[in-house]
């Protein structure tokens, strides 16, 4: 069994001996047991309230190196031909606090028909796939705080 308790980041110059593979949910669990791509068990104790990254190394307590990959998971996939269009649904799903991976006029959430809905009502185009599923961290997600 492999516990780990350290982080490394996503820029680690070592080979991963193995890796494990994560849902968003559990990447922003801080305590995990899981199973590894080579079958062994993987015990995580970390820090609460900062969330594993795709591409982050973890490093376990014997000296073995675990690179933290995503897992393809049900998204809902929410596109529009223009700008005005996609910062208005942006505005109203971080307004109910949803999370939201961004991008060139598209964003994906995790499925809900009624955001999707209201999606839909804002003009957006609502399809189904599976991704990896990265959203964005929040803006206080860096240790940023105002004294």
């Amino acid at each position: 069994m492999l516990e780990v308790y350290e982080r490394l980041g996503t820029h680690c110059h070592q080979q991963a001996d193995c890796a494990v593979v994560l849902t968003h949910e559990q990447r922003d669990r801080g305590r995990l047991k899981l199973e590894s791509d080579t079958g062994e068990e993987v015990r995580v104790f970390l820090e609460r309230g900062k969330p594993l990254q795709v591409g982050e190394f973890l490093k376990s307590a014997c000296g073995r190196y675990i690179k933290v990959a995503g897992a393809v998971e049900s998204v809902a996939l929410a596109s529009c031909d223009d700008w005005h269009t996609f910062a208005r649904a942006c505005y109203h799903l971080g307004n109910r606090h949803t999370k939201i991976e961004v991008g060139e006029r598209w964003l994906r959430i995790k499925p809900d028909h009624v955001l999707e809905e209201m999606l839909v009502q804002l003009g957006l185009v609502v399809s189904h796939e599976t991704s990896v599923f990265v959203p964005e961290s929040g803006a206080y997600s860096h240790g940023h705080s105002h004294h």
